[in-house]
């Protein structure tokens, strides 16, 4: 049945609704490939056949009535930090390793709402901290991307690289992903799909385990930006249950693929030309600029110039944040309990000594000492001052223009062995996407070429508040000219 991995999200559902295909057959399809191929690549962390074909046979009854929502059939992915009633939701930690929960999380009660149909949880960097999907508790996942003439496991992105991997790899349709300072745009360009993160307050943050409150955001992850614009049409929306929830109307956001950028004014940005980028990220960047002026945007250098203190920003206000969020994980009120003989103090320590990877424990670490007396003014409170200066660069710059366009991330990926040993090198991974979410604004990736070693290339486009549609109009404009129809050499469309 590999011609059913040939399906888009949108061609399935347009195959479903016309009852060429039936839900269930599509979600036995993608069921195997998942037992086929996922031993290999370690994109799930939970699967869950059972449920999926109950929900498929559902599907299908719906559909034969001519009922069902606009996903109605459609077999996706989960991240797995997304609570999913009565599935356990690990955050890929151990001190969370056998949590299930009792509630459903607002952006999947969505997506069950109109019909989808959930495969499984997806792995991802522990607690969603990391660039590479290396740190999660459940080993890593392998990118199913090859470079040339080489058999080498390629990092997918992260943190929400199992996702990314899945999706590439044609073992679910489209899954969810959360991006906190670029971790649904940079795994998406890593393997050589589409990533939407919209605007903050756009999904709901109900029932999504945190990491930085204040720039946590759930988005779509799929092949292409039309299958992203129909499930982020299902995963948006106000939550009365999420305080930062914002009560706006969500457009019909697959229709605005066609608006075109025809008198659309596109900003570079100077600052984004960063010292020791390679050429060929260059060269890309300047043909995306020339494909949207083809198309009729008009291109205009701007500046953005507090760009250079956003990596240290965000990892100052994301990792005091996360200290903070991470408190409750102490063996009492949340998480498995190390038992131990000594003190309440000792509990905790013997707890999260055991619980938390590594990268955590180091990032708690940091945040931690950020808020501690004597240093919150000196880096909390001012990286919140400079916080609030990054996004008026970007409120200054849309006085000018509709969209911005930027590399997605300074490589293609890298190898599972190549991973810096020094944190920060492997932070520099976020630099092109840590400044929009540090401002709020909706940003995505599209692939757009592929480097020298045969892996995948994206561009970003950054765009105003709550105006998603002209993002995705922009994005659909270079993903048509670049005509991104390479696949990777582990997928379930090929013969293993």
């Amino acid at each position: 049945m590999s011609g059913i991995h040939d399906f888009t999200l949108a061609s399935a559902r347009d195959a479903l609704k016309a009852r060429k295909i039936s839900a269930v057959e599509l979600t036995n399809a993608y069921i195997d490939a998942i037992e086929r191929l996922d031993g290999r690549l370690n994109s799930f962390i939970t699967r869950t056949p059972d449920l999926a074909r109950e929900s498929a046979k559902a599907a299908d009854a719906a559909l034969a009535k001519g009922e069902g929502g606009k996903l109605c059939g459609i077999p996706l992915g989960i991240k797995d930090l997304f609570c999913t009633r009565g599935v356990r939701t690990t955050a890929a930690s151990k001190i969370i390793g056998n949590f299930v929960p009792p509630y459903e999380s607002t952006v999947t009660s969505n997506l069950l709402r109109d019909g989808a149909v959930f495969l499984g949880k997806l792995n991802l960097d522990e607690f969603a901290m990391g660039s590479a999907n290396l740190t999660s508790a459940f080993g890593p996942v392998e990118n199913p991307w090859k470079r040339k003439g080489s058999d080498a496991k390629l990092v997918p992105g992260g943190s929400s690289g199992g996702s990314a991997a899945a999706v590439a790899a044609g073992l679910v349709l489209g899954a969810t992903g959360t991006d906190t300072g670029g971790s649904i745009r940079q795994p998406a360009a890593f393997t050589g799909i589409a990533g939407v993160k919209p605007t903050y307050g756009r999904c709901s943050r109900f029932g999504t385990i945190a990491f930085a409150s204040s720039l946590d955001q759930a988005g779509p992850m799929a092949r292409n930006l039309r299958d992203c614009a129909i499930m982020l049409e299902s995963m948006a929306g106000f939550d009365a249950r999420d305080s930062t929830s914002v009560d706006t109307p969500v457009p019909n956001y697959e229709a605005a693929l066609s608006r075109g950028v025809k008198g659309l004014r596109v900003g570079i940005p100077r600052e984004y030309h960063a010292d020791g980028m390679p050429a060929e990220i260059e060269a890309l960047w300047q043909q995306g600029i020339d494909w949207l002026r083809a198309a009729g945007a008009e291109i205009v250098d701007i500046s953005l110039p507090h760009t250079k203190y956003g990596l240290p920003t965000y990892y100052i206000a994301a990792l005091a944040e996360a200290s903070s969020n991470l408190a409750r994980y102490d063996g009492v009120r949340f998480g498995e309990r190390v038992n131990h003989g000594g003190s309440l103090d000792e509990l905790y320590e013997a707890t999260r000594a055991a619980g938390f990877g590594d990268e955590v424990k180091r990032r708690i670490l940091i945040g931690t000492h950020v808020l501690s007396s004597g240093y919150y003014d000196a880096y909390y409170l001012r990286a919140q001052k400079v916080r609030t200066l990054i996004q008026r660069d970007f409120l200054n710059a849309y006085e000018n223009v509709d969209v911005i366009l930027t590399p997605t991330a300074p490589s293609g990926a890298f190898a599972q062995d190549e991973k810096p040993t020094d944190p920060v090198q492997m932070y520099l991974n976020d630099i092109f996407t840590v400044p929009a979410s540090m401002a709020g604004v909706p940003a995505l990736s599209v692939p757009a070429g592929l480097d020298a070693h045969g892996v995948p290339l994206g561009l970003q486009l950054i765009g105003k508040f709550f105006d998603e549609e002209t993002l995705l109009a922009a994005g659909h404009v270079i993903e048509q000219a670049a005509s991104f129809n390479h696949r990777p050499t582990i997928h379930a469309g090929v013969s293993a």
